[in-house]
């Protein structure tokens, strides 16, 4: 009897669990304290669920609504942003989208009973992004430690390139997350799964018959000729992939873009074949998506505009006969008058001529137009098309495995890359947004080649110090700091807005015990040298004075302290977005009537295969000692296999940068 009893409450808590319907709330789900899978998360989502079903509608063709419905419930204070939903939509041109929140409401447990606190009409806002995209937002009432928060939101769109990625995993954990596909035979669609979890999938197709008295074809939909006796049949595929029990997403550091490891599943529109048409495929290979980009009205064609920059760079090139020379009043001039609007994409919007005459221009309206100005100047100059940093990396092909474009010009066997929408750029000194491995260089007959984004040349930054220690412990000096190439390109992205004090007030405050003084910035503006910044210091907590002795740090305030890799496994490769060099020459006078009792030993520490090393040497000569420390990171992306042997490597860094220099008096 006790078996047939549990028997039957467990088929009843699988039959509830099955339906994942909302306004379902129960006392239990409210009195829970903590996720049964995860004690430590601040919230986890009892189901998401999403639906993407294409409804005909005459007059307007195809139509894509997609359906999402989401239960979440809160631990902890810190899970409160949670009740704040926010989900774009796009406004621009002539394809327009619809979006509705409905359903959205929070419970919580008031004296034993399940109380409903519904989304009122002062918590829904609609936010105007840019002239392409809104964003509708809600903010769910009466959240609390406890709280089940839900709601559901609706999409229409007449755009039928590409569903919206789903996504599987979360910050938070996952209880149940579904997403379901319901495809007419017309559109091909591509799926496409980042991550290593790998849903369950369920596949089954439906014939599907509309009558119609009104035989008329939307835009890009289906003809007059599809309907037979004012019908339309056509075959249907759902598809419903789920996965259960997920684990919270958690980043590490230095990691590119953490949607490149993230359970997702993408579409891509790869094929359409209407009734009695032939069929037309979109993107099966790189080559077809970089045909199908080259081709396209607001890519190849803007490329190949000419005419409206003529006389203005016959003007400037006036005199000039070397290439590089050439080159660089082309690229500077590009800079100088073009403004990015912050607008990512390869296909131009307004189009390259007005973007010149306006001065202003989204990435792809001044990287072609750049292009076209090369050529016109005679080099073998062809646009790279490329996925962003916040892209995420390009798996597979697709078009919207692309999200931005450079301009590449074959010069001597090499490529030379370049893109104008930073004033800071520098050619193959790209911004940060681009360094995402592999780019695509497309040439005037169609073809394309893969192109490495990363750079192979370390930059540096080097440190020169002189400095006084007096008998009280304090240190004083002078420093030079110098930053060349992609560290000299951060610093202007990073302080371009700052003046002098608000850069010596930054420093003063990342090292606690320091004073700066007579602070000064070498070649802000000059890009064709490195940034030197010149200040002198004071600084109070460099020493520890017991009895007799002094014990300092070699490196001052810039020794490592702190190892930045803590976990015990890596799931994901370690990005230091660039090859990078940091050394340190320091020369420090010592007080009189001390002498040295014991240097740090010499060291030097390499990965394998020269990926980083170390190098750390002290030399003591009567009162003066000098320490010389460099520090390599020569791979700019290691992988995840290589991460025990890279934190003992950072591990064996820090301990000895931090060995103490043994002062004692006279």
């Amino acid at each position: 009897m006790k078996k047939l009893i549990l028997i039957l409450l467990l088929l009843s808590h699988l039959t509830f669990a099955q339906k994942r319907e909302l306004g379902k709330v129960t006392v239990d789900e409210l009195k829970e304290k903590v996720c049964p899978m995860d004690s430590t998360a601040a919230a986890a989502v009892l189901f998401n669920i999403g639906e993407v079903r294409f409804t005909f509608i005459e007059g307007r063709g195809f139509v894509m609504n997609t359906k999402v419905r989401t239960k979440i419930k809160i631990y902890k204070k810190e899970a409160y942003e949670l009740a704040n939903k926010s989900v774009r939509y796009y406004v621009g041109g002539n394809v327009k989208e619809r979006l509705n929140f409905k359903d959205a409401a929070t419970y919580n447990l008031v004296n034993g009973k399940v109380e409903k606190t519904k989304l009122k009409s002062e918590g829904e806002f609609d936010e105007k992004v840019n002239k392409f995209w809104s964003r509708k937002k809600i903010a769910l009432p009466n959240v609390k430690e406890g709280s089940i928060i839900e709601f559901e939101y609706d999409l229409e769109s007449e755009s039928l390139g590409s569903l919206e990625d789903w996504i599987f995993q979360m910050d938070i954990p996952v209880i149940y997350s579904q997403f379901k596909t319901v495809i007419p035979e017309y559109f091909g669609y591509k799926p496409l799964m980042r991550g290593s979890l790998i849903p369950k999938q369920e596949t089954n197709t439906n014939k599907i018959t509309i009558h119609s008295s009104e035989k008329q074809r939307g835009e890009g939909y289906v003809t007059m000729t599809s309907f037979t006796n004012s019908q339309l049949s056509y075959n249907e595929t759902t598809s419903v992939y789920t996965i259960e029990n997920i684990p919270a997403l958690k980043d590490e550091s230095f990691v590119n873009n953490i949607k490149n490891y993230t359970a997702i599943i993408e579409h891509e529109l790869t094929s359409v074949k209407y009734p009695n048409e032939p069929v037309k495929y979109l993107s099966t290979t790189w080559e077809d998506v970089v045909t199908t980009i080259y081709k396209s009205d607001s890519f190849g064609v803007e490329l190949n505009k000419t005419g409206y920059f003529d006389d203005d760079i016959n003007t400037a090139l006036k005199g000039i006969t070397s290439n590089e020379e050439k080159i660089a009043v082309i690229f500077n001039y590009v800079k100088s008058r073009m403004n990015w609007n912050e607008f990512y994409g390869y296909s131009c919007n307004d189009g390259v001529r007005k973007a010149y005459q306006d001065k202003v221009g989204n990435v792809a309206e001044i990287n072609l137009m750049l292009t076209a100005m090369f050529r016109y100047a005679g080099f073998e100059a062809n646009p790279v098309i490329l996925s962003s940093r916040g892209n995420g990396i390009s798996l597979f092909p697709s078009r919207n495995a692309f999200d931005y474009v450079i301009s590449g010009i074959e010069l001597n066997g090499q490529i030379i890359l370049f893109d104008a929408t930073s004033k800071n750029a520098l050619p193959n000194i790209l911004p940060i947004r681009d360094l995402n491995w592999f780019g695509r260089l497309i040439r005037k007959d169609g073809t394309s080649s893969q192109i490495d984004l990363m750079p192979n040349f370390n930059s540096k930054e080097v440190v020169n110090v002189i400095a006084t220690l007096d008998n009280e412990g304090k240190v004083s000096g002078k420093i030079r700091d110098q930053y060349f190439d992609y560290n000299a390109f951060s610093y202007r992205e990073r302080n371009s807005k700052l003046n002098n004090e608000s850069l010596a007030e930054r420093i003063e405050k990342s090292r606690p015990g320091l004073e700066i003084s007579d602070y000064e910035v070498q070649n802000r503006n000059d890009l064709s040298k490195p940034i030197i910044e010149n200040y002198n210091f004071d600084f109070d907590n460099a020493v520890e004075i017991i009895g007799d002795k002094m014990y300092l740090s070699p490196l001052l305030f810039f020794a490592m302290y702190e190892n930045p890799f803590k976990q015990e496994k890596r799931e994901y490769p370690i990005d230091f977005v660039f090859p990078h060099q940091d050394k340190y020459i320091i020369s420090l006078t010592l007080p009189d009537g001390y002498v040295v009792e014991s240097l740090p030993e010499p060291k030097a520490i390499s990965m394998p295969e020269d990926m980083a090393n170390f190098k750390f040497n002290l030399s003591n000569n009567g009162n003066q000692i000098q320490t010389i420390c460099t520090f390599d990171i020569n791979t700019a992306v290691m992988s995840s296999d290589d991460y025990e042997t890279l934190k003992s490597f950072f591990k064996e860094v820090i301990n000895k940068q931090t060995e103490k220099i043994v002062l004692k008096k006279g």
